[in-house]
């Protein structure tokens, strides 16, 4: 019987947005009773070493028969060199959370080597999936795939209780959630933040801090340098436990993304009946519904700044974004909604069971 082999570089357990969504899939398959299994592929895409890619051929020829469909991590697919995409044509579906040469903080030429390879992998590909509409706009317009081959799975939320929100005699609590990489523009975030100083606030990043020291090094001078060191928090990965606290004790979300293929983050804000601010680089756009965000361009720290500063001063404002956040969460997909898309597509006849 067929099965989903399900390729992913790199340890699946790290605290990203791609990796919680890849863990969930393959969890919810195996509630669902979908036959599927992981197939661990080398850390060091999205640049590879000839080693690497020779490992991954003998893994994918190894831990997989011919009827399987190979679903494979756009971290990984996206960097396969072609003549790796042509081999392996007719059998791939390709999992796209954000196109690799749209890193923030790439060297231009690593932009380009990026951009032309995954083109050129995803014109083999028989499908692609993608969480969003903008990233399917996307990918036809700028990659050359044909709309007809991408379907969109939107990342599940799981149910959460209301955000409670700080002490009422504390400072507001802000919170963003994502790790500390060139294009969460934390550093945009830092610079809005320094000119509300008059205002009482107190802000805790969650995220994991070593997957770009130079960002962090970075980040933690501007903090010191705007004095604010006391009033921002680097909290690091955190558990579960930990971070749903984290959203609970939650007055304010606020996401400074120069680019998001979705933006997990919104939805979970969302979820916990968080007002947010959030900037409208690339899916962001559309995850936060515009009645419960203020959104501003990506990279605009004085349109950053108005937006924060509006909110912390007009409470019943804040309350009313709150109010439509969590009625929006509402309607929030599951995921097992997105486990029945992606099974659709990799096995049509298990999608149509489960779905």
């Amino acid at each position: 019987m067929s099965a989903i082999a399900f390729a992913i570089p790199g340890d699946i357990d790290l605290p990203t947005g791609g990796y919680a969504y890849d863990r969930r899939l393959l969890a919810e398959w195996r509630g669902m009773g979908v036959a599927a299994r992981h197939i661990a592929l080398p850390d060091s895409f999205p640049f590879p070493t000839d080693a690497d890619l020779a490992l991954t051929g003998q893994a994918i020829l190894s831990q997989t028969s011919w009827d399987d469909t190979l679903l494979i991590d756009g971290l990984a697919y996206g960097a396969f060199p072609e003549g790796i995409a042509a081999g392996l044509a007719g059998r791939v579906v390709a999992l796209v959370h954000h196109p690799l040469g749209l890193e923030t903080g790439l060297a231009p030429e690593q932009s380009r080597h990026l951009l032309a390879r995954e083109t050129a992998a995803l014109r083999h590909a028989r499908a692609v999936v993608t969480p969003s509409p903008a990233m399917k706009r996307i990918l036809a317009a700028d990659f050359g795939v044909d709309e007809a081959r991408i379907t969109i799975a939107p990342p599940g939320v799981d149910p959460a209780p209301r955000a409670k929100g700080g002490a009422a005699e504390g400072p507001l609590q802000l919170l963003a959630v994502g790790s500390v990489v060139p294009r969460k523009g934390y550093h945009v975030l830092v610079e809005a933040l320094a000119t509300l100083r008059d205002r009482d606030w107190h802000l805790t990043i969650v995220g994991a801090n070593d997957r770009a020291p130079q960002t962090l090094r970075d980040l933690t001078e501007q903090i010191d340098a705007a004095g604010l060191k006391d009033r921002i928090l680097l909290a690091g990965a955190v558990d579960d436990t930990t971070l749903a606290a984290a959203y609970d004790g939650a007055d304010l979300f606020v996401m400074p993304s120069l680019f998001e293929g979705y933006g997990m983050v919104l939805t979970e804000a969302l979820a916990r009946g968080l007002p947010i601010v959030c900037t409208t680089g690339g899916a962001a756009a559309d995850t936060a519904p515009d009645a419960a965000a203020m959104k501003v361009s990506p990279g605009d720290a004085v349109a950053l700044a108005k937006a924060i500063a509006s909110l912390i001063d007009a409470p019943a404002r804040r309350d009313a974004l709150a109010d439509a956040a969590w009625t929006a969460a509402a309607s929030l997909p599951r995921w097992r909604e997105t486990a029945a898309i992606v099974a659709g597509v990799c096995l049509p006849d298990a999608g149509r069971k489960v779905g």
